[in-house]
């Protein structure tokens, strides 16, 4: 049986079944397990999968149905990627009008996880360029919903993990662009009130704003970083250069390959990397908003163990002191991350009964699975969310116990109304029992 798994690689789950989806009039598969849609993995922990029940892989579900040029709008499949949409419609003068950091996520995985972006103080989350969808749900056969029609099951579906049936497919509005390049500047700050002050500022003229953090920084250094923001180039810009080719990680090692010395060593060289406190380019969208995507399997160098990625949001008002409290637990902890990226988010309401992003600051981090010391650090990092009223990304989590998660998301009872009966997944059971 091919593997499934979650991009952190951890926590291993072995399903009892996986049915592939191949076109959206077929039934949902009978038998007693529980299913769960499983698109291309990208999600960090157990809300992809289906321990000891039946995965339903959407991945055939990979045809564009529709494209109005004029307007943008796009009828796709749930398992098409983001990558695809960009390669059909970046030449035509459109773009995605929400992306996460990754290109190789299905449109039912960015729906199942209301995904957000570098833009979201602009344009909030991708569930809100949702015009329709299509559910295939065991109760009820396939169920057309959009923001007037089925309107309460829209809401739960988007921001659903997957558990409020099969996304067939989409109507999506896309946005338009001049030029596939982005003009971007990036800046090294000294510290945390240097990022939220240049945040501020750059809201208000550039339509994408994100951070690295060198979260081993400590003292007068303390969130120190780049600060890169961006907007789509205009039609006078020369064209960027294509990006370099892809390259692949090519094995497991058989340790993990970050470590306190080669992270101390990365973050150092990685924040003094530009000799000028500004640098201005002109680069291709695909290094801007996929610097990751550059490397196929880089989650690999975690070896076996995996790793867990840790994503909080912390309100507004508590922000500057709870960043803080969280980067001073880190650096105290001595088990900092390559990926720190921190992020404001704007006021743009989220549509799904369960969507992560709320005004406030979102701080994403990775950490080598290190068992206990890891969780532990993680409970310490709860505690900070907790009290300042934030909440942790689902489809980042392993591990968060069933009392976070409602704290979390104090609609979730509301949303439980709307499973399929036939759905569920390792991370639902897991925050429903615990």
């Amino acid at each position: 049986m091919t593997a499934y798994a979650s991009w952190g690689r951890y926590p291993k789950a072995t399903p009892a079944a996986v049915y592939r989806a191949h076109w959206t009039d077929e039934d949902l598969p009978g038998g007693s397990y529980s299913l769960l849609p499983y698109g291309n993995g990208r999600s960090y922990g157990d809300s992809c999968l289906n321990d000891g029940g039946a995965l339903l892989d959407m991945r055939g579900l990979d045809r564009v149905l529709d494209f109005d040029r004029s307007t943008g709008v796009m009828r796709c499949e749930a398992g098409v990627l983001l990558a695809d949409i960009l390669s059909l419609v970046v030449p035509m003068g459109w773009f995605l009008p929400v992306t996460p950091g990754t290109r190789f996520v299905t449109v039912g995985g960015a729906i199942a996880n209301d995904v957000h972006g570098k833009n979201h103080h602009r344009t909030g989350t991708f569930g809100q360029h949702v015009l329709r969808l299509a559910l295939r749900r065991s109760d009820r056969g396939i169920v057309l919903c959009s923001p007037t029609e089925n309107a309460e099951l829209f809401h739960a579906t988007i921001g659903g993990l997957g558990l409020t049936g099969a996304i067939l497919w989409a109507d999506i509005q896309l946005r338009p662009i001049a030029n596939p390049g982005v003009d971007s500047e990036t800046i090294r700050f000294a510290n945390l009130g240097a990022f939220f002050d240049l945040s501020e500022e750059s809201d208000r003229d550039y339509e994408y704003t994100v951070a690295w953090i060198d979260c081993l920084a400590h003292g007068k250094s303390l969130g120190r970083g780049l600060f890169m923001r961006g907007n789509h180039a205009s039609p006078q810009e020369r064209l960027p250069l294509p990006p370099r080719r892809t390259r692949t990680f090519p094995i497991e090692p058989p340790f993990p390959l970050i470590n306190a010395w080669s992270l101390r060593a990365f973050n150092s060289l990685y924040y003094r990397k530009q000799m000028a406190r500004m640098q201005r380019a002109i680069t291709h969208y695909e290094p801007f908003f996929y610097p990751l995507d550059g490397i196929l399997h880089w989650n690999r160098m975690y070896g076996h163990p995996g790793f867990f990625q840790y994503q909080c949001v912390v309100p507004s008002d508590f922000a500057k002191e709870s960043i803080r409290a969280l980067l001073e637990t880190i650096a105290t902890a001595k088990s900092g991350s390559f990926l720190a990226v921190l992020k404001a988010f704007g006021d743009r309401r989220s549509p799904g009964l369960l969507s992560f992003p709320r005004p406030g600051a979102t701080l994403a981090l990775d950490f080598p699975n290190q068992g206990q010391r890891t969780m532990d650090l993680l409970d310490n990092l709860d505690k900070i969310v907790t009290s300042a009223g934030g909440a942790v990304y689902p489809a980042k989590d392993a591990r968060m116990s069933g009392e976070r998660f409602r704290q979390y998301f104090p609609r979730w009872e509301e949303f439980q109304r709307y499973i399929d009966p036939r759905f569920s997944s390792s991370f639902w059971r897991r925050v429903m029992r615990t």
